[in-house]
């Protein structure tokens, strides 16, 4: 975009001008013209003027209508007034349409979001033989809101006045190319995207796809953000930003966008303790959770470039608490170290952004029920207040994401509903036509046949594709979802999201697939069908479709643990067992606390040579032990035996990990991991084995290692020992023998590095005493009856223990000849 700025622009986005900025107008001959007086009308908030003005009467109306849809009359009486108008310059032309534009979107946000209610209806500034067509003016309203359905998602029933967002979107999107004098056209069209996108039931992938467009158009205007007056509209561009990104599941470019609003007002916003009293009766101060803000530098320069506040009398009523037990607000020890600056409005809302922000990444503990409702009835109350002016209203009201006024009135019924008062909240959800919401109601008074007769009285007054759906839901009936589907001309996304949720629930998961991705095809920023396209995916063994399915999950939503999970689980099916590993440490960097990923996470570890990961894996399911102490959990940790088996072996044959690193270097590790295993399970004889194979079995160099394995491989043949019916078997009976030769070939070296011989005598002792217990259970139990021999199959055990016997016996005397 070449060219000037258009003097006024700023102030337009600002929502009022400098006392500078008047003077400027008026040397430049800005003030006498037509655009001139739109752009007063505009500034005061006099938007019905604007519409009511004989020039917009001139450009939308025409003598003549063809048929044709109203959005394509619009954009054709712009157009024709942009080219071929001849009473005023083309430049003139493009800042009278712009506008008109923003007018009629400031317009839309006040009938719907900032309130007082518009005395302004389409007949006043449309032909009259265009609503010829219509036989009321909700004929209109209808057709309007289907004309703003977007990517098959329903808009909002009850919009107010939507032929003004129309309108709006007619010449910030459709006619944008031919506004060439206007350079910040791009931030407006992404203020008209903020406000359509709030009233559709599901993010549109076509709105956000204009949004990032006109954010990067936007950060190409080299003069926009530039003086002091530039520093605050910078600060409220790029909170819109973050909120845009934040709709649309953009976590990290959110939070740097708001880092960047942050950093411009060099502001430190930081959760921290303090010590303070929440309570009438707390006699000692505690550590109570506060917001700490500072600024670092001067304050704001040019305070005039920012809204001034709003006068006391104007703002909505602040209800106290009035709490027989909790104060108002905290009462803080040290009141002074705490205090906040002095803020602009763009500064608060920068707050405001960042504690959004830490909201949607982290839930935190919120107002209660009977708190917020006294905060929601107000607000819902102050829509209709006309005491308040709309220009105080529409304060920095586009980086704030303010919610429409049905948004208020559903979060005070949801504040009933979970408070019990289930009739009232009915009420305002009638009202307000959100038939979920009633459907809802009913189900938890009981009344089901009740939520189907209003939804059938409803489709009695119209049909449309959400009622059908909400039948659907209510009976678990296909028939309605078709019906939905067909009524839709096949653009309803939420008819198949429907239908493939009753599939998934009955487990038809073939037909639900098909559902699933009929609806993503229409609109693919859905996160929770991309979730269960996944899961049904999954049920069908198609490992390729659910990691496709959850792929989409986390760039959607980039800290959704359980689709992370979800995907390497498809991933290690698919023998990709690296990009198994990767997913699953993203998995974990979103929920730390979730032992069935750390469960997963040890085996494919272990399978892609990340042992070092393995262990510490090993050590947070012990953590998980100790803290839960769940059944599921401690039976997982016996049967993940064979991890331990693979991390020894790794570790004794220096097997290099997936890094190129020998696993050697894992030894201290490992046997710090046996310490904690074996001291809570020390009935295992296969764990001690392992145990003494990270200390070289008895056939180190070290003799203290020696000690060590020596000790382990006591407790193993302890274990093996105490087991039951072990020696009334000829192959287990032999087992045991062969570790008993071998702990006796240990002990012999052990006792050599005994530093006295009473200790080295008292060892040897004990091991023969286990031999002959050993030679003894062998006559006892497999001598035969008839030639009084013991079986053959122990010949070679028997000599062997013998032999040793003897040593053993004669290696004690020589320790005896030392005392």
């Amino acid at each position: 975009m070449s060219g000037e700025m258009w003097t006024p622009e700023l102030a337009i986005l600002r929502g009022f001008p400098t006392e500078a900025e008047r003077q400027q107008w008026k040397q430049e001959g800005i003030v006498g013209s037509e655009s001139g007086s739109f752009l007063q009308l505009l500034l005061e908030g006099s938007y019905e003027s604007i519409f009511l003005n004989s020039v917009t009467q001139n450009i939308l109306n025409a003598m003549t209508v063809a048929e044709e849809g109203i959005d394509s009359y619009l954009e054709k009486q712009i157009v024709t007034f942009l080219d071929y108008s001849t009473d005023l310059e083309k430049s003139e032309r493009q800042q009278l349409i712009f506008l008109l534009g923003v007018s009629s979107l400031q317009l839309f946000v006040q009938s719907n979001w900032t309130g007082p209610p518009v005395d302004l209806h389409p007949q006043d500034f449309l032909p009259s033989v265009l609503f010829q067509q219509f036989s009321e003016a909700k004929g209109l309203d209808a057709v309007v809101l289907s004309l703003l359905i977007l990517d098959g998602e329903s808009v909002y029933s009850l919009t107010l006045k939507p032929i003004l967002l129309l309108l709006a979107r007619v010449i910030l999107v459709n006619v944008r190319h031919k506004l060439t004098a206007i350079q910040s056209l791009p931030w407006w069209t992404l203020r008209y995207v903020n406000i359509h996108q709030q009233l559709l039931e599901e993010r549109s992938p076509q709105l956000f796809a204009l949004a990032e467009y006109c954010i990067d158009q936007v950060m190409k205007l080299e003069n926009l953000f530039v003086d002091d007056s530039g520093r605050y509209l910078a600060v409220q561009f790029h909170l819109e930003c973050a909120y845009i990104f934040l709709c649309y599941y953009e976590y990290k470019k959110a939070k740097d966008q708001f880092n960047v609003a942050k950093n411009i007002g060099k502001l430190q916003i930081n959760l921290t303790g303090a010590l303070g009293k929440r309570t009438r009766f707390q006699e000692n101060y505690v550590a109570q959770l506060i917001l700490d803000v500072r600024r670092e530098g001067d304050v704001f320069p040019g305070y005039e470039l920012s809204p001034a506040p709003t006068p006391q009398e104007h703002l909505t009523n602040n209800f106290e608490l009035n709490d027989d037990t909790v104060l108002n607000e905290t009462q803080l020890a040290d009141c002074e170290q705490f205090q906040m600056p002095d803020l602009c409005a763009e500064e608060l809302a920068v707050i405001l952004g960042v504690c959004t922000n830490l909201q949607k990444n982290n839930p935190v503990h919120k107002l209660t029920e009977v708190e917020l409702l006294a905060f929601t009835s107000a607000l819902a109350d102050q829509f209709e207040d006309k005491t308040t002016s709309v220009l105080e209203r529409l304060k920095i009201f586009y980086c704030c994401q303010v919610p429409p006024h049905w948004a208020i009135q559903c979060q005070l019924a949801g504040l009933l509903f979970e408070l019990g008062c289930t009739g009232s909240a009915l009420q305002i959800y009638e009202k307000l036509e959100m038939w979920e919401d009633v459907v809802i109601c009913y189900e938890r008074a009981g009344q089901h046949g009740k939520a189907e007769e209003i939804l059938r009285q409803e489709l009695e007054k119209k049909e449309t594709p959400s009622l059908y759906c909400l039948l659907g839901d209510v009976l678990r009936d296909h028939s309605y979802y078709d019906k939905a589907w067909e009524l839709s001309r096949h653009r309803s996304a939420r008819a198949q999201r429907s239908k493939g949720l009753l599939h998934l629930r009955n487990r038809e998961f073939k037909a639900c697939v098909e559902c699933f991705e009929c609806s993503v095809k229409i609109n693919p920023i859905q996160l929770g069908v991309w979730f269960s396209l996944g899961c049904a995916y999954l049920a069908l063994e198609d490992y390729g479709g659910s990691a496709k399915a959850f792929q989409r999950c986390v760039t959607l939503e980039p800290d959704n643990a359980e689709a992370w999970n979800n995907l390497s689980t498809s991933y290690i099916r698919l023998k990709q067992k690296v990009k198994a590993f990767r997913t699953l440490q993203e998995a974990l960097k979103c929920n730390y606390e979730h032992w069935q990923i750390w469960e997963n996470y040890i085996l494919t570890s272990t399978d892609v040579g990340e042992f070092s990961e393995a262990i510490k894996a090993y050590h947070r399911l012990l953590d998980f032990q100790d803290k839960y102490k769940d059944v599921q959990l401690t039976s997982l940790l016996m049967c993940i035996f064979k991890v331990l088996k693979i991390l020894v072996r790794a570790v004794i044959d220096g097997v290099t990990d997936r890094s190129g690193d020998v696993a050697t270097g894992l030894r201290g590790k490992l046997q710090e991991l046996f310490g904690r295993i074996t001291s809570r399970v020390t009935n295992d004889g296969e764990i001690w084995r392992l145990y003494a194979q990270v200390y070289g079995n008895g056939q180190s160099e070290k003799p203290d290692e020696n000690e060590k394995a020596f000790q382990c491989l006591s407790k193993a043949y302890k274990c093996d020992t105490q087991s039951s019916g072990w020696e009334k078997d000829m192959t287990s009976f032999k087992e045991v023998v062969q570790r008993a030769l071998g702990l006796a070939h240990v002990a012999i070296k052990c006792s050599k590095n005994k530093s006295s011989p009473q200790e080295a005598v008292q060892v040897l002792s004990s091991i023969r005493l286990n031999l002959r217990g050993l030679l003894s259970k062998a006559k006892q139990l497999f001598t035969d009856v008839a030639s009084g021999e013991i079986s053959s199959e122990l010949a070679d055990e028997i000599a062997a223990m013998d032999t040793l016997v003897i040593e053993l016996q004669d290696l004690s005397n020589l320790f005896r000849n030392q005392y």
